[in-house]
C-alpha cells in the first residue's frame, strides 16, 4: 500500500451523509482522502493520529459570512477553523465586495464600513473575476467562495435612487448577474431590507435572477420581512425561484417579534409545499435568539435614499429627526428592528469604533450615560460612527430555533458579521458551529450528531455543488475536523463574544494541520472556490 502523508486511527467517522457513525481509520494523501476503513497496523505515513474515538467529521461548510473584506487583513480564518470550519461563503444579504465600477467606488466603500472589519481595502479589482483573483493573492487558511450580491449589482446601476429601473437598466443588472457566474459566483444574495435592496420590487428581483437561470446559480434571499410579513416574504422568495427557474434558499430564517413568534411552522410548511410541486427551495440558520447587523437598521428605509451621506444629513436636521423618531414608534409596514425588539432595552451596541465606549451597552444604559433619550442616543451614535456600526437585536423565540434546527430542509450558518480589532461582535462569530454540537445536540437533544453534522457539511456542499468536499469519502478533499462529543461547546457569549470553543482537537485543510487543540498552526491550505 502505498504511503500516506496522514492517517487517523480509532475514530468514530460522521461521514457527512447523516448515516450512523462507524468505528475506522483515514488515509490522507496529497490533500485528497485515499482510504476510509479499517488500515492495517504499521503502514507507511508521515503522520498518525489515534482519534482515541473522538469524531471524525468533514471540515464544517459556513455558507454565510460577511469576511469579504477581513480576508483581505486576516486570510487565516482562525476564528472558523477554530469552531472546525474549512469553508466559508461570502457575498451575503446582497453586499458583494464586487463588481463594482470606478464611480460607485467611494458608494460601496461608505455603506460597507460595517461589515469591513476595521480592513481598508484598495479597491483594486472591479470585476467579479478580479476580486476573487485578489483573494487567490492571499494566504489563505481555509476555502473560499463568494456571492455576488443584488444590491452590490443595483449600487452599480441605479446607486442609492428609490425608484423602478427603466428597461434598459434592468437589462443590465440582469447581465452583471450572468456575467459574475461565468467568473465564479456561486449565485446571487439580496437584502430586501437593505438600501439599495429594499427599493426593489419583487419584479426586479425576478428579473434580474433570471441571469441565473442557463447556469442554475443559487439565489439566497435575506427577505423583505422577517416579522408581520415573514409568511408573505417567504412566498416571495418562493415566487422568485418559481418564476426564474432557479433554486433558492432562505437566509438565516426566523420569525421576529413576540406577536410573530410561531410562524416559523407555517414558513416552513410552505417551503415543503413548493417543493412537492418541484421548486427547490432550502433554508440555512444561526443558533440564536439575537441578530445582528447594522444599528442604522433601526431607520424607515427612505432615510437611507441616496446612501450615507443624504442619510446623516437627515439625521442632523431636527424636523426630519422628528419624523424619523415617530415612524419608528409608530409606524408598521416595514421591517422595523427596534420595535421587533420590544424597544430600545431589545438592542445591544456592537461596534461603534468612534464611541468605543458604547460596544456592549444597551440602548436605554447608552441614553443614561449621555443624557438622552435612548432613541435620540442612537441616532447620534450612528452620526458619529459614519456606516461603521453594528449591533444585536433580541428579538426571537428560542422553540423557534429549535424548530427551525431539527428541520430536514435547514443547514447551519453563522451570519458571521466580523468585529474590527479591539470590537465586539455577536457571538455566534466564533461559536455558532460547536453551539450546535453541543448545546443542540448533547444537551437538548434536538437532533442527533449525525443530522447536526450533515447540516454544516454533506448538504451545504450539495447545495453548492461542491463535488469534493463534505463527505468523509474517498475521493473527497481532505477537509477534516476531530472533536470529542461528550465535551465539545461554544466558548463565546454576548458578554464574551471571543470565548473560544471546547472540545475541538485537529482541523485539517487540505490534509493540513491547520488547528490543534485551539491552537493555529499557520497553515495557510486554503484556496479560492469558483464555481464550475
Amino acid at each position: 500500500m502505498a504511503d500516506f502523508d496522514l492517517v487517523i486511527r480509532n475514530a468514530r467517522i460522521v461521514d457527512g451523509t447523516g448515516t450512523p457513525w462507524y468505528r475506522g481509520d483515514a488515509g490522507v494523501r496529497d490533500g485528497v482522502i485515499e482510504a476510509v476503513g479499517t488500515l492495517p497496523p504499521g503502514v507507511p505515513c508521515a503522520s498518525e493520529i489515534d482519534a482515541g474515538g473522538e469524531v471524525l467529521a468533514p471540515g464544517f461548510i459556513d455558507m454565510h459570512t460577511h469576511n469579504d473584506f477581513l480576508l483581505l487583513g486576516d486570510g487565516a480564518g482562525v476564528s472558523k477553523l477554530r469552531q472546525g470550519v474549512t469553508t466559508i461563503l461570502v457575498g451575503q444579504c446582497g453586499i458583494s465586495a464586487a463588481p463594482i465600477r470606478d464611480e460607485r467606488v467611494p458608494l460601496l466603500d461608505a455603506y460597507t464600513g460595517f461589515i469591513r472589519a476595521g480592513v481598508t481595502p484598495e479597491w483594486n479589482w472591479r470585476s467579479f473575476a478580479e476580486y476573487l483573483d485578489v483573494l487567490d493573492g492571499l494566504d489563505l487558511g481555509l476555502n473560499v467562495g463568494s456571492f455576488v450580491g443584488h444590491g452590490t449589482i443595483r449600487l452599480n446601476v441605479l446607486g442609492f435612487e428609490n425608484r423602478l429601473p427603466a428597461p434598459d437598466e434592468l437589462r443590465e443588472m440582469r447581465e452583471m448577474a450572468r456575467a459574475a457566474l461565468e467568473e465564479g459566483a456561486f449565485g446571487m444574495t439580496s437584502g430586501l431590507i437593505y438600501p439599495p435592496g429594499v427599493y426593489s420590487t419583487s419584479g426586479e428581483v425576478e428579473e434580474i435572477a433570471r441571469g441565473l437561470t442557463e447556469r442554475r446559480g443559487l439565489y439566497l434571499s435575506h427577505m423583505r420581512n422577517e416579522s408581520s410579513g415573514v409568511v408573505e416574504s417567504v412566498r416571495e422568495t418562493i415566487a422568485v425561484a418559481e418564476r426564474a427557474g432557479i433554486p433558492a434558499q432562505v437566509l438565516h430564517h426566523k420569525a421576529t417579534g413576540r406577536a410573530n413568534h410561531g410562524k416559523v411552522r407555517k414558513t416552513l410548511a410552505l417551503l415543503e409545499e413548493a417543493r412537492e410541486r418541484g421548486v427547490d427551495m432550502t433554508v440555512d440558520q444561526y443558533p440564536y435568539t439575537a441578530g445582528s447587523t447594522t444599528l442604522r437598521s433601526i431607520l424607515p428605509p427612505w432615510v437611507n435614499e441616496g446612501g450615507l451621506e443624504k442619510l446623516m444629513e437627515r439625521l442632523r436636521d431636527p424636523v426630519l429627526r422628528e419624523r424619523i423618531r415617530q415612524e419608528i414608534l409608530t409606524t408598521d409596514g416595514w421591517e422595523n428592528m427596534l420595535m421587533s425588539c420590544g424597544g430600545p432595552e431589545g438592542v445591544l451596541v456592537a461596534y461603534t469604533p468612534e464611541t468605543p465606549e458604547f460596544e456592549g451597552k444597551r440602548l436605554p444604559e447608552i441614553g443614561e450615560m449621555t443624557g438622552r433619550d435612548p432613541l435620540d442616543a442612537a441616532f447620534e451614535v450612528i452620526l458619529a460612527n459614519r456606516g461603521s456600526d453594528t449591533a444585536c437585536y433580541f428579538h426571537m423565540d428560542e422553540d423557534d430555533v429549535k424548530y427551525v434546527l431539527a428541520h430536514p430542509l435547514v443547514m447551519v450558518a453563522s451570519d458571521t458579521i466580523p468585529p474590527a480589532p479591539g470590537a465586539k461582535c455577536h457571538p455566534r462569530t466564533n461559536g455558532a458551529f460547536p453551539r450546535v454540537l453541543g448545546r443542540y445536540v448533547r444537551e437538548e437533544k434536538v437532533l442527533g450528531l449525525e443530522e447536526a453534522v450533515r447540516k454544516m457539511s454533506g448538504f451545504p456542499a450539495a447545495r453548492l455543488g461542491l463535488q469534493k468536499k463534505g463527505l468523509v469519502k474517498p475521493g473527497m478533499d481532505a477537509d477534516l475536523v476531530l472533536f470529542n462529543p461528550d465535551t465539545v461547546r461554544d466558548g463565546a457569549t454576548f458578554e464574551d463574544p471571543f470565548g473560544e470553543p471546547e472540545g475541538i482537537s485537529s482541523v485539517f485543510v487540505a490534509g493540513k494541520l491547520a488547528v490543534k487543540r485551539g491552537v493555529f498552526t499557520g497553515a495557510t491550505a486554503g484556496k479560492v472556490l469558483r464555481r464550475s
